[in-house]
């Protein structure tokens, strides 16, 4: 099953609150939508439960994005424990709406890229070990990242998934392809995947700038999807209704395209036309 919705609040729903965005997102015909929590955690555990009631109602499928003041390998320690606090606070909240992940930006090299990747698995253990003893039913996603300077290629992701229970990877093409100066792989992304035995994938699509790196390119921002340069939606679409690798689990995507909702159903349109129903 494919669902579709924005990152955030549609654009066309003026004036609303998180209760009306979620009405708003199947009004429109679509079926996925991320609450953003960029700033900082604002929302309260009851207003939470009450997104989660019209959520389930709506049959949207509810997901949370941590705040971006997040770094795990921070040289700080203060820095770190108030990250995990961010983030431990917004899967209290996913927890509490039904949302099934809640997904971070994990952390920056800084000097020594080895030291940061073992500082961000052991801040994913500590907060795995927090979803077990709370009881949470969501999952810690770590989102692959558009940065060289950035934790979070996909083997590494892949690498502390298959370590850390409760982790999830949250595949975000747009930032794929402008760390890889241009370049994506679909299957061969789905292929790394499959030794995680997924059940549910949860993604982001949006055009991208980026600007040529040596090691490959870095982003720069977030675009709607006619007028960048890649990655290709139709080409996506294409693997996603027809090959097996994508069949077999939930696959959520979330349109971070600056026209949110509008290339949400540009993506569906897109889903439908190679012959998926929705």
């Amino acid at each position: 099953m494919l669902r579709l919705g924005p990152a955030g609040i549609p654009l066309t729903c003026k004036n609303c609150d998180t209760f009306k965005g979620v009405e708003k997102v199947a009004e429109l015909g679509l079926n996925a939508m991320e609450i953003e929590f960029v700033r900082g955690v604002t929302l309260s555990r009851e207003k939470a439960k009450k997104v989660g009631e019209i959520a389930k109602k709506l049959d949207i499928a509810l997901s949370v994005h941590a705040p971006y003041y997040i770094n795990l390998a921070s040289s700080e320690p203060e820095k770190i424990k108030a990250s995990i606090k961010r983030i431990l606070d917004s899967l209290d909240r996913a927890h509490v709406m039904g949302a099934n992940v809640v997904v971070v930006h994990a952390g920056y090299y800084g000097k020594n890229k080895t030291k940061a990747g073992e500082m961000i698995f052991h801040a994913c253990r500590k907060i795995s070990q927090e979803i077990r003893k709370r009881k949470w039913n969501a999952f810690l996603g770590l989102e692959t990242m558009g940065r060289q300077s950035q934790w979070g290629t996909l083997d590494e992701i892949i690498s502390l998934c298959l370590e850390v229970p409760n982790c999830v990877p949250v595949i975000d093409f747009a930032h794929i392809y402008a760390r890889n100066g241009g370049e994506i792989d679909y299957k061969a992304i789905f292929k790394s995947l499959e030794k995680l035995e997924l059940k549910f994938l949860h993604t982001h699509f949006s055009g991208i700038k980026f600007k040529k790196t040596l090691a490959g390119g870095d982003e720069r921002e977030h675009l709607p999807l006619k007028k960048a340069r890649g990655p290709s939606f139709e080409e996506l679409a294409k693997f996603l209704v027809k090959n097996k690798l994508a069949k077999k689990m939930e696959i959520t995507i979330i349109s971070e395209s600056p026209l949110l909702e509008k290339d949400a159903l540009l993506m569906k349109e897109i889903l439908e036309k190679h012959g998926y129903k929705f």
